[in-house]
């Protein structure tokens, strides 16, 4: 099994097959309109913008899980994104990313991947966060926060996954290497 085995819905209820990504790059985001991570929207624009021709896509997977900072219809969280940040990625249905109604991507994404630990500064504020919901956090591989981030290669197998608090070059970074 793997990412291309999938099938998840577009903002507008259709059926997506993630084959049809087949040979791509992908980073793969769950995101949130009212998070203080949403600025990240700009460094993945400007990713998008230069590397989209190399093969790169970005699907952006909006869940209201976390502090529900993603509370809107599909149609508010994507007027809000192409208004206030620009995207041109694909932007999916609302999903839930954890618990008995994640969608089947992230249960395989989550079970196919290790939490990579929160960094910098706000990485000591994310994790006394985290820890007042989840006393055992770091031993578990559940997504923590809103702009989790998971890199697949063209053959569709997960790379790297990338907590919300990893810097936004050192996920350009790595997308520039597996490109």
């Amino acid at each position: 099994m793997n990412i291309y085995d999938f099938t998840v819905k577009d903002r507008n209820g259709t059926d997506v097959k993630l084959s049809d990504y087949r040979g791509k790059v992908l980073l793969i985001v769950n995101t949130a309109t009212g998070c203080g991570f949403t600025p990240q929207y700009n460094a993945l624009q400007d990713i998008y913008t230069v590397h989209q021709k190399d093969g790169l896509e970005i699907l952006d997977f909006p869940c209201n899980q976390f502090g529900e900072q993603a509370p809107g219809s599909n149609a508010e969280i994507h007027e809000f994104c192409t208004l206030r940040y620009q995207i041109t990625f694909p932007q999916f249905a609302k999903v839930d990313v954890n618990g008995d109604n994640a969608i089947p991507l992230y249960q395989y994404l989550v079970a196919n991947s290790k939490f990579q630990g929160f960094k910098g500064v706000g990485g000591l504020v994310m994790s006394q966060v985290i820890k007042r919901q989840d006393k055992d956090y770091k031993n578990n591989n559940k997504i923590k926060w809103n702009f989790t981030k998971f890199l697949i290669n063209r053959a569709g197998e997960i790379i790297a996954r990338f907590e919300p608090t990893v810097s936004m070059k050192e996920v350009r970074k790595q997308i520039e290497k597996v490109l």
